[in-house]
């Protein structure tokens, strides 16, 4: 049986023929394709590419570093950091559609020696103890349930002392959500925890909270910034509406009123794996 997570994400066909479709009808060369070409539709969070090196300048990365990246999606902030730091990135996403599109993705930019894909749980990570240097996830587990089972998971995947970084939409104190929104067309896919949940559940996983980040009026801010280009200009040639189909625009105003009005929140955590 499909997961209905999966299946939220997936969308019908070849994501990464799609892609290519309408990156070719928008002029571009899939033979020279930068990163910041795919950026409008593999940083598919708040925030995009801006937020991924914010959270990875926290992680301590090296050239030598692994990174594991839970719940990569199209793989876009795994080719950021790989990109910029240099490191391996190992991406785990639920969905088989992106893991199989990351790929290719990753292929087009030169970097399918750096980074790689592999379909998987965040609850049972299919990875030995101790094996990265460092972790993140971004805007993943508002589709979890059992978030103390993945925090675990991440720390037992990650070295001792290592870090870990987590980048979510939270729970606000403004009201229930409005629906759909790009994680979750209704809400019994849509599982947010609140900012007191979090710092509880990063603690008895074993973690040191070093820094927390509420950046929701930053966020609200990039969407306004975000509605007012593509009034002026048109949306760029891929969005998220690739995968998530029609009513896409419909969940991006909802996300707008639900950190408006403060149903939502954007909240980063750095944590330190107990030694």
């Amino acid at each position: 049986m499909t997961n209905p997570v999966a299946l939220h994400y997936g969308g019908s066909g070849t994501l990464a023929d799609k892609i290519a479709a309408n990156l070719k009808n928008a002029g571009k060369d899939i033979s020279s394709l930068a990163t910041t070409d795919l950026a409008s539709v593999d940083e598919f969070h708040i925030r995009g590419r801006k937020a991924t090196l914010e959270l990875a300048g926290h992680l301590q990365l090296s050239a030598k570093s692994q990174l594991l990246d839970i719940g990569s999606g199209l793989g876009g902030p795994a080719r950021t950091v790989a990109e910029q730091f240099g490191c391996r990135v190992t991406g785990l996403d639920l969905t088989p559609a992106f893991c199989e599109a990351a790929a290719v993705l990753s292929s087009w930019v030169g970097l399918a020696d750096k980074v790689s894909f592999q379909e998987g749980d965040a609850t049972r990570l299919p990875m030995g103890d101790d094996t990265f240097d460092a972790a993140m996830t971004i805007h993943v587990a508002m589709n979890i349930v059992a978030k103390d089972q993945m925090y675990s998971e991440a720390k037992r995947v990650v070295k001792p002392g290592g870090r870990i970084g987590i980048y979510d939409v939270l729970q606000g104190e403004g009201g229930d959500v409005l629906y759909p929104v790009p994680w979750a067309r209704e809400p019994s896919i849509s599982h947010l925890a609140t900012p007191d949940d979090m710092k509880h559940l990063l603690m008895d996983a074993g973690l040191n909270l070093l820094e927390v980040d509420d950046s929701t009026g930053e966020s609200l801010s990039w969407f306004q910034v975000i509605m007012d280009r593509m009034e002026k200009s048109g949306p760029p040639p891929v969005t998220f509406q690739t995968f998530l189909g029609g009513d896409f625009p419909e969940m991006v105003r909802n996300q707008i009123r639900n950190l408006a009005e403060r149903r939502i929140r954007t909240v980063t955590y750095i944590c330190e794996t107990r030694i």
